[in-house]
């Protein structure tokens, strides 16, 4: 049956929604809330001289929680010396002290920091025979019924729908078992596993009988990667191709979001389908292209009849008949298209997205990792330089952990050979290279790089991005590599952002002085280097928001390789003609540790610069189905008012 409830976070009606979700601003203020739950409940059953029984989570989504409720305990004294806790998963086989393992994830993470004690923490494991997993199994449910029950249930959420690892097929009445990870699952593991070949094919998982049995469950996620599988999962029907579907018929489980993940609930995506809203530019913009994008018309071909039919009545009451509104949504699209992405000199600027002055500008393109530019912006780039502005680079990261061994082992042994053909001491280089490949040959999986390693890796990328700008044209003192400290870590996973990621970022934009800052804005994964390097920008600009040089500097953001901006989002279209679309797959190729199968390629098998086309490609596409100029592809670019 669906809700009709008012959510008091965000007050929309949620008609379309079979359950309990609220939504929150970003993944920080989410997640202190759900740790002042938790907190609460501990104190209730302290109070009540009871255990309280907690299930968690692992993965990107609850490190944010676990941090929150570690600050809980050293700033405010909650104590967890009450609670018991029963990990949901575990890879299988793996050992441990495994740097992949759950056991270390849930160490690290929160239990090496609190006052929980040893005995009362629960994470499958993953060293058993597999004849001995049945009656382990039997008995990790028996514990948990033993103590009553799980009070509250944390969970996050697969790209498939997957709770735990209850892949899609997974039945409601399924008890704790080894089960088999899905393609997309393995795929999505496959980063921290360095590569899927590595990456285990089983894993033991808490059945969803028990999770549903659980007296309180809230599921969360965050970013824009988890959207579609959110509304699946909200406001579609409950099925077992969507496990996570399955908590619509909980008694008390609520979804917690932010912004990202929930932005495609219906309530959130098209507001005007479930109350009457007040019509802004921007929703009105949103709406018009979605509903000639729906119904496959160009935007000047729709009529009254079109909003009325498709729930926009109320706009075309207030600002119709449809031809002015279709002619106004025309022109503010028309108006995003430019091929003077700096500015066009001496001309009328008051309708184009940059200003024409200054004529010639200073430009700072951030790369979180060394190619990030090219593959997103390659034609813009080139476009930037070869209209006279001074474009400076700064390459965020090393990327190294992205090079594969042999390649690594490659670079060494050609600086061996170098130095021995022209007569330079090779003995330190060649040292250098018999640890690397000693190291190498006998590397476990997953195993983090030594320091030479990783700098032999780092160099070959530098070396890259190197040639690529010098394919664009750009001389090397206007090549910046920032190797931010947070990315150092050797592993997948990062450090948060820290005060030096910060610094580093705010003494380049302060030398430069750039009249333009393009970053990667993407938003898929909250904890990803992208975004990460996006928040250093941030922080950045917002300190150095009272110099006087920055109140003549816009901040463009772009997408990176796997999405790009709605069209109702886009403020500045550079479109590219056929020869410009190989001049930026010939910069794309300058980095050739990264073609054919990357280390992390991810479930999209398109080599990087394929899918940079087939994303530029048809963002074209979009704004000629809209009834626009119609070119070969696009870059696409929203701006930030800080």
């Amino acid at each position: 049956m669906l809700k009709s409830t008012i959510d008091k976070a965000t007050g929309f009606e949620k008609r379309f929604e079979n359950i309990g979700t609220i939504v929150y601003e970003d993944s920080t203020s989410a997640a202190k809330s759900i740790a002042q739950e938790i907190a609460n409940l501990i104190k209730v059953k302290q109070s009540q001289r009871q255990p309280c029984i907690l299930g968690l989570a692992t993965g990107s989504s609850p490190k944010g929680l676990y941090a929150e409720l570690v600050r809980l305990h050293k700033e405010e004294g909650l104590s967890f010396k009450n609670v018991v806790s029963f990990n949901l998963d575990e890879y299988y086989p793996i050992e441990p002290d495994s740097i992949n393992s759950y056991v270390r994830f849930m160490q690290e993470q929160l239990f090496n920091h609190i006052d929980i004690l040893p005995e009362n923490c629960h994470v499958p494991d993953g060293t058993l025979s597999k004849e001995s997993i049945r009656d382990y199994c039997d008995q990790y449910e028996a514990k948990i019924e033993a103590l009553g029950g799980i009070d509250l249930q944390i969970l996050g959420i697969g790209g498939n729908g997957h709770i735990g690892f209850n892949e899609s097929g997974s039945l409601q009445n399924s008890k704790t078992r080894l089960v088999a990870l899905d393609h997309i699952t393995r795929v999505a593991a496959s980063g921290d596993f360095s590569g899927l070949e590595n990456t285990p094919r089983t894993a033991i998982t808490l059945g969803v009988k028990k999770i549903m049995e659980a007296k309180r469950v809230i599921l969360m996620a965050w970013g824009e990667s988890k959207s579609n599988i959110i509304k699946a999962s909200v406001e579609a029907e409950v099925t077992s191709l969507v496990p996570a579907s399955y908590l619509q018929e909980h008694r008390n489980a609520t979804f917690i979001l932010d912004q990202a993940a929930a932005s495609k609930l219906t309530r959130i995506n098209t507001p005007w389908l479930v109350e009457k809203i007040v019509w802004t530019d921007q929703l009105i913009r949103k709406a018009v292209l979605s509903l000639a994008l729906n119904l496959k018309k160009p935007i000047l071909m729709l009529t009254d009849a079109d909003y009325i039919e498709n729930g926009m009545s109320d706009l075309l009451a207030d600002s119709g008949p449809a031809y002015d509104i279709n002619i106004k949504i025309f022109n503010k699209l028309q108006n995003t298209i430019t091929g003077w992405p700096g500015g066009k000199p001496n001309a009328d600027d008051s309708k184009r997205p940059e200003r024409a002055e200054p004529a010639k500008k200073r430009v700072l393109i951030f790369s979180p990792h060394p190619d990030d530019d090219i593959i997103s912006m390659g034609g813009t780039f080139k476009r930037l330089h070869e209209q006279g502005h001074e474009v400076h680079l700064g390459y965020q990261t090393s990327g190294n952990i992205a090079v594969a061994d042999d390649e690594a082992l490659r670079f060494a042994s050609f600086v061996c050979d170098y130095n021995e053909k022209f007569g330079i001491d090779n003995s330190e280089a060649t040292t250098i290279y018999k640890n690397a490949a000693t190291f190498l040959k006998n590397k476990k999986a997953s195993e983090i790089d030594t320091p030479e390693v990783r700098y032999i890796k780092g160099l070959i990328r530098k070396g890259e991005a190197r040639a690529a700008c010098n394919f664009i044209g750009l001389p090397d003192l206007q090549i910046h590599f920032m190797n931010l400290p947070f990315y150092e870590t050797g592993a997948i996973k990062k450090n948060p952002i820290g005060v030096g990621d910060v610094e580093i970022t705010k003494e380049l934009i302060e030398k430069i002085k750039p009249h333009q800052i393009f970053a990667a804005g993407d938003l898929a994964d909250p904890h990803g280097t992208h975004k990460v390097c996006l928040d250093a920008i941030f922080a950045a600009v917002r300190e150095l928001k009272p110099k006087k040089f920055m109140k003549d500097c816009w901040v463009w953001l772009y997408r990176g390789a796997w999405q790009e901006w709605g069209v109702d989002e886009i403020e500045m279209a550079v479109p590219m003609g056929p020869d410009q679309v190989l001049e930026k797959r010939k910069g794309i190729f300058k980095h050739q540790s990264q073609k054919d199968g990357v280390v992390f390629q991810g479930a999209d098998s398109r080599e990087f610069w394929q899918r940079a086309e087939d994303r530029n490609r048809e963002t074209a596409e979009l704004y000629d189905q809209l009834g626009l100029s119609h070119y070969a592809a696009m870059e696409a670019f929203v701006r930030w008012h800080y």
